[in-house]
């Protein structure tokens, strides 16, 4: 029997990326697979390019009621807080539900008051615990880029408007290199996390533009936080990918001090509502039509905190993150083994905590 993957339309507000983009859809099509994919007006690729692979075409959420129940429905984003039926198929998506951030016991409730599963995509990891796909990368290289943008209205007395995706890197790159000139100075960034996957996207973004950068990882961290040297940077980048509570690595009353160059912050890895931010300086995300805020007590320390950064690049970003995911997606067919297996037993582990 074939698996049925059915690509649900995303309804965050410019997420215009996709787990899956046409090419990759042929190619789960040709080994067999039967793949349902909805209209969805922000993604990147269009429908027709889907079509002439060979995909069936559906209208946008008609997966709630057309949806087999064998059909695994396969998104990006979470669902949005309005939406509160329950849920009775397999589901493939971030939830960010599994680290008790706000509201995890209402996402995952939907999950067990309708008897399907959650197979979480931050958790679909290797027998290394490894996560076997993610757009870490991409969300480094923008976070960084979306830091610069900041940065540079700031220098010219502005706040930084409404943000579009651009096409590719090339064309981003660009921008900020005429950007810079029009100012003709350059920040110094500070990036923690930079060996990692998001923080070498960061690392690579500042050396596109020949940025004086000071990479921080395990070894500069180790001491534990605070760490006053972030306020001698103009532009600090958050690229760590936190499982457990940690000292933190700046706080309120380091940026009630008004001490040092430090502009812009840009927390990468996005999580104010869970117990592990190690940026606890801030209560809500930042979005692409305001992207930034000027956090209270700060010395008018401009904050980012998108939580889909990879989406000011939807197509790099989207084809790398399939590229990643395919010899997981064809491994499907076992969907109680393996990885598959392991992102089950999670999500059990976690929806056992509910009370």
């Amino acid at each position: 029997m074939s698996v049925h993957l059915w690509l649900r339309a995303e309804t965050k507000p410019m997420e215009e990326r996709t787990a899956l983009p046409p090419s990759h859809a042929k190619q789960l099509l040709e080994a067999g697979f039967q793949i349902t994919v909805e209209h969805c007006p922000q993604r990147i690729f269009d429908i027709e390019s889907y079509r002439e692979a060979g995909c069936d075409i559906r209208q946008a959420h008609s997966w709630q009621n057309d949806a087999p129940t064998d059909a695994i429905i396969f998104g990006l984003k979470e669902f949005t807080e309005e939406e509160t039926f329950p849920l009775s198929h397999k589901h493939i998506q971030f939830a960010h539900a599994y680290k008790e951030q706000q509201g995890w016991e209402r996402v995952l409730g939907r999950f067990t008051r309708g008897g399907g599963t959650l197979y979480d995509i931050e958790f679909l990891v290797d027998d290394q615990q490894r996560r076997v796909a993610a757009f870490g990368y991409w969300a480094g290289y923008s976070g960084c880029a979306v830091s610069i943008m900041t940065w540079i209205a700031k220098q010219k007395g502005e706040t930084l408007g409404a943000l579009s995706s651009y096409p590719n890197r090339e064309v981003l790159i660009a921008s900020l290199k005429a950007q810079l000139a029009e100012i003709s100075s350059k920040p110094s960034v500070i990036i923690i996390g930079a060996k990692g996957r998001c923080g070498s996207g960061a690392l690579d973004l500042a050396n596109a533009l020949d940025i004086a950068v000071t990479p921080w990882d395990a070894e500069e961290t180790a001491k534990g936080g605070p760490f006053e040297e972030i306020l001698a940077h103009n532009i600090f980048v958050n690229c760590v990918f936190i499982q457990k509570r940690i000292p933190p690595f700046i706080t309120p009353e380091i940026l009630a001090q008004k001490r040092g160059d430090l502009a812009v912050i840009c927390d990468v890895s996005c999580d104010p509502f869970g117990d592990y931010n190690p940026l606890p300086i801030y209560s809500q995300c930042t979005h692409f039509d305001s992207p930034s805020i000027v956090l209270n007590n700060s010395a008018d320390v401009s904050l980012v905190a998108i939580d889909h950064l990879p989406s000011l690049l939807p197509k790099e970003s989207s084809e790398d993150f399939c590229n990643q995911l395919m010899p997981t997606l064809k491994a499907i067919t076992n969907i109680d083994a393996d990885v598959w297996g392991r992102a089950k037993q999670t999500f059990i582990q976690k929806t056992a905590l509910i009370k």
